[in-house]
């Protein structure tokens, strides 16, 4: 902040026959605060930034600036455009645009800035009406950026006769403070927690049917008891009556043989029906 400048702004102002402007002397972090939100149809903001792109008039910007100040720039630059953001109006009729502009060629305070902006605030890079100039970087080194940046213009001293420039032009989309990046972390977050919810409902319902199947389990284990006992008893019962029957026979006396011919009989005949009661061991 130096309030020496206005002097000359002020000189200017007068030289041109501007009437429509007010001088202030502020932090642009703080306008939206003094002015108010969403109040400006446009906005204008010429961010400070390292001077790259007019080394030609001052050749120390080649050795007094280090990759610190750089980001340390490319910082403030982040906070006053999205300050400048806040304070239009996206529902203007006649407005509703940012035109954001360094004197610097580096990427790390232009097209990174714009992109940082883009996942900040509801907002689109829109053509500048700029017939010459280079178009902007989508791609730089290890940085990738929005194909919509390339309606942003670059230029260069060697190429345009021109001090390096850039220039980029953003029109709001809405006056929410939230960007789409949080409005998508928001939305992943109610998945998340639907998808929780889902899966404590099949937890529970699963539970239902292990404590189902369990009991399916214990039923057929009770009813597997149930037979093994009836057939113990029929088997004991078949001993019994085979027993009385060879008594029977020994007692009678019967030489022929008859009574051992029905005994076989009888075991055949059980071999044919299967296995007897009494065989059938766990």
């Amino acid at each position: 902040l130096n309030p020496q400048r206005l002097k000359s702004v002020s000189a200017n102002l007068s030289r041109l026959g501007v009437t429509n402007t007010v001088l202030s002397n502020y932090d642009g972090r703080q306008l939206p605060g003094v002015l108010g939100r969403n109040t400006a149809d446009r906005v204008l903001l010429d961010a400070p930034c390292s001077g790259t792109g007019v080394v030609s008039k001052d050749p120390s910007v080649k050795s007094s600036k280090s990759a610190a100040d750089i980001w340390r720039c490319a910082h403030l630059q982040k906070q006053l455009l999205l300050a400048a953001i806040d304070m239009v109006n996206a529902n203007s009729k006649t407005g509703g645009y940012i035109v954001y502009s360094t004197c610097s060629i580096l990427v790390e305070e232009n097209e990174n800035v714009i992109n940082y902006v883009l996942r900040k605030r509801h907002v689109k890079v829109v053509p500048t009406g700029l017939e010459f100039g280079r178009p902007g970087l989508s791609r730089y080194r290890e940085f990738r950026f929005q194909t919509s940046l390339n309606y942003a213009r670059r230029f260069y001293p060697h190429a345009h006769n021109l001090d390096g420039f850039f220039v980029c032009k953003l029109r709001k989309l809405s006056n929410t403070t939230s960007g789409p990046s949080a409005d998508a972390a928001a939305t992943a977050s109610e998945k998340e927690q639907q998808h929780q919810q889902h899966e404590k409902a099949m937890d529970g319902s699963d539970s239902e049917d292990d404590g189902q199947q369990q009991q399916h389990q214990t039923l057929k284990q009770k009813q597997k008891v149930s037979k093994q006992q009836l057939q113990q008893q029929g088997s004991n019962s078949d001993k019994a009556d085979d027993s009385n029957e060879l008594s029977t026979d020994g007692v009678s006396g019967d030489i022929s043989g008859e009574g051992i011919e029905s005994s076989e009989n009888k075991q055949v005949e059980i071999e044919d029906e299967g296995p007897p009661a009494w065989f059938i061991r766990e």
